[in-house]
């Protein structure tokens, strides 16, 4: 079980409710609420085993939450969510009990949960599933921020929760907040909860490390607190002089930190400088650089150490400069120098900026918002995947073929990459589509097939009465590109007369026919049947109201009109192979390994070129004249011939473990003259994933026979058993052997 604070606790050890609201030091609204539901949420969980450990939860995250200035809705959400999260909660009275906005934020937090699969493989329909998950996820997260802050806050919570638990459990739990939770709030700029989680997630993974540095800051923490208190002073007083506004103080180190800068610097902990560190905290900006000046007057700095991250903020907003001076006894002391707005910037992140008032601000500074939000959200999945522990294949299909859009009120749509203009307006709704007669994309008008980018604010402009065009459906204008929007319009044509759709599709049908060069009588005869359709009118109506897909129709009758004959095919097919014929790479050179000889290593060997032996032959090997062994097949007629003039240079070879890579070989084919018999060989091997590297034919007129001898690039004797066995199936092939 977890500890309650003490200042909770009446003396009789037991929680009281009116003590820790007080603390919270809310308004009289908030107070109350807050009240109300941590009531309703003790009667919910009473009698439940876990019924304390709940309510504990939704405390700490209170907390943790009101440290970061969040409203009223979220302290809410956070109090309900470990309850409802058990399904100790009927769900169908939660929107009744605490309205929409509520209830959001909950599903939004919910929805994080796909979090976890971003570092699990799927297959098949658990892959598509989990890109579901996370594209929800993805969409919680943009719409409203807070949800985010609410997880992050419960995982703090998880962390403090299992450190009396095993060490799996606290290892676990910890790799999960390094790897997912740590780097995201890093990008919102919420300081205070990465260095919680940074930390934590460092004691149970590294317990020693932990515990050693932890150590060593204890042992020395008296002097080195009166040695930054009366560096303090001393500083305080030269602002004063100088009239600078500026507050000065020690800052905490955390030991995460510390050991990440030992690692990276490789440096002993004696040789730490920031250690010892101080914050300087301006009122304005250029009370930052007179402050700056003041320290570089009267200590010697570390140039090396200068950032200047006001002038060049960090990715996730981050301003401050960074100095390191000796101090007083030779000692490098680091010093943070920054504005009140950016230490708030730095500790509290996007809470900072974001101030959610009931019915909210609307209006372009929503949109701006959170297209700030999505770009620190793309950054996060990006510093996720560089760290390698985010599964390239679902961040692909996560982000690679979505694109996130933003209405003018800043509400945000989920769409398929390629998506255009009326792609936004059917997702809005059907009746926004039907009567779109234009689209501003960043306040521009745009034409209906530009394609959207992620985070564009889109605007649609409507008539007053629906009129989408047929030309909307072809797929070649390139008009519309999701299957949604296309269903619905072709819905909306369905609806209208059979008269206008008749004539709409003929003409629609001899237009892209014409493109093609053929005719409808050219229809008529090939798509009637294929398109289960009676007549041409019938033909022409489904073309009309859009349930005969134009493109389907023309690709059709294109691939019997202008049909290649088989000479062609031929002739295609012969192109194709002169394209890649030396491009091919050599032939692979065995590995040392590759080929074995009882009792000696490391010999040197190569393949000979008259039998072209790949994995899988038998094989001899003859010793040559400073070369090395030549590896024969068995059979070869040139190894036969070697072996009467010098028997005592044979030996026996056999294929190690080392052999890798592709080898080349010649197979010849021997097949009556036909016209597409080059196409159906060069399918089969194309098919096989076999690669020619080049193709001689020639005729045998005594025999009427072509004769063709293909380079293949294989990597085993089973590949071309099975190869040469299909190559044999194929119509007027007499023969197919190997040459060698």
């Amino acid at each position: 079980m977890v500890a309650v604070r003490s200042a909770h606790l009446n003396p009789n050890e037991q929680f009281e409710l009116d003590k820790w609201i007080a603390s919270l030091k809310q308004d009289k609204n908030t107070s109350k609420r807050l009240k109300e539901v941590y009531r309703q949420c003790e009667d919910i969980v009473a009698g439940s085993e876990q019924g304390s450990l709940l309510l504990w939860r939704g405390r700490e995250m209170i907390e943790i939450l009101i440290t970061l200035s969040m409203d009223k809705a979220t302290l809410v959400a956070a109090q309900l969510y470990p309850v409802v999260s058990s399904g100790t909660y009927d769900r169908e009275l939660l929107e009744e009990n605490y309205g929409k906005e509520t209830i959001k934020l909950i599903d939004g937090v919910e929805e994080m949960a796909a979090i976890g699969q971003l570092n699990v493989t799927l297959e098949g329909s658990e892959a598509s599933g989990q890109v579901d998950n996370v594209r929800r996820m993805l969409l919680a997260m943009v719409d409203d921020f807070r949800c985010v802050v609410i997880k992050l806050a419960e995982r703090i919570c998880n962390l403090r929760e299992v450190k009396d638990e095993s060490d799996e459990v606290r290892r676990a739990a910890a790799k999960e907040c390094a790897n997912i939770y740590a780097p995201l709030a890093n990008r919102l700029g919420i300081g205070q909860l990465k260095w919680e989680i940074e930390d934590y997630a460092f004691r149970y993974q590294q317990p020693e490390t932990y515990k050693q540095i932890a150590k060593q800051l204890s042992e020395r923490r008296i002097v080195r607190e009166q040695y930054i208190k009366d560096f303090v002073d001393d500083l305080t007083a030269e602002m004063k002089v100088s009239n600078i506004l500026a507050e000065v103080s020690g800052r905490p180190k955390h030991i995460y930190s510390i050991w990440r800068k030992m690692q990276k610097k490789s440096l002993d902990f004696d040789e730490l400088f920031d250690v010892r560190a101080v914050r300087i905290i301006a009122e304005r900006l250029q009370d930052c650089y007179a402050a700056l000046g003041v320290v570089h007057t009267k200590y010697k700095h570390l140039p090396s150490e200068f950032d200047d991250y006001v002038a060049n903020p960090k990715p996730n907003g981050y301003q401050s400069i960074h100095t390191v001076i000796l101090g007083p006894e030779g000692k490098t002391i680091e010093i943070q120098i920054r504005t009140k707005q950016m230490h708030e910037d730095s500790e509290l992140g996007v809470a900072a900026h974001w101030k959610y008032k009931e019915g909210g601000s609307g209006g372009r500074s929503g949109y701006d918002e959170k297209i700030t939000w999505l770009r620190k959200l793309l950054d996060w999945q990006e510093e996720m995947s560089d760290s390698g522990e985010m599964l390239d294949e679902l961040r692909s299909q996560v982000f690679d073929d979505r694109v996130y859009a933003f209405t003018p009120r800043g509400d945000v749509v989920d769409l398929p990459m390629g998506a255009t203009p009326l792609d936004f307006a059917y997702h809005i709704h059907s009746e926004v589509g039907h009567r779109c007669i234009g689209a501003k994309v960043a306040g521009r008008i745009v034409p209906f097939t530009h394609k959207l980018s992620m985070g564009d604010q889109v605007e649609i402009i409507t008539a007053k009465e629906p009129n989408p065009s047929r030309d909307w459906l072809n797929p070649s204008l390139g008009f519309v590109h999701s299957g949604r929007a296309r269903a619905k319009i072709n819905a909306w044509f369905r609806k209208q007369s059979r008269e206008k759709n008749l004539e709409a599709g003929r003409e629609i049908l001899e237009d892209e026919l014409a493109k093609i060069g053929a005719t409808i009588k050219d229809a008529e005869q090939y798509a009637l049947k294929r398109f289960n359709v009676n007549t041409p009118d019938e033909l022409y109506v489904g073309i009309g109201s859009g349930d005969l897909r134009i493109n389907q129709i023309i690709n059709h009758i294109n691939a019997l009109v202008n049909k290649p004959t088989a000479e062609e095919e031929d002739q295609q097919a012969l192109e194709k192979l002169q394209e890649s014929e030396g491009k091919a790479p050599a032939q692979s050179r065995p590995h040392k390994d590759a080929v074995v000889v009882e009792g000696v290593d490391n010999l040197m060997t190569h393949l000979a070129r008259c039998c072209q032996p790949i994995p899988g032959d038998q094989i001899k090997g003859y010793i040559t004249q400073g070369r090395g062994i030549s590896v024969h097949r068995a059979d070869c007629e040139q190894l036969e011939e070697l072996s009467h003039h010098a028997p005592e240079r044979i030996i026996d070879t056999v294929w190690g473990s080392g052999f890798v890579g592709s080898y080349i070989l010649t197979i010849r084919v021997e097949a009556m003259e036909r016209g597409g018999l080059l196409k159906d060989i060069t399918t089969l091997l194309t098919n096989e994933k076999i690669k020619v590297t080049t193709m001689k034919s020639r005729s045998d007129y005594k025999r009427q026979l072509s004769i063709m001898d293909f380079d293949l690039e294989l990597t085993n004797i089973e590949v071309l058993s099975r190869v040469t066995k299909r190559i044999e199936q194929i119509k007027d092939v007499m023969s197919v052997k190997r040459l060698g």
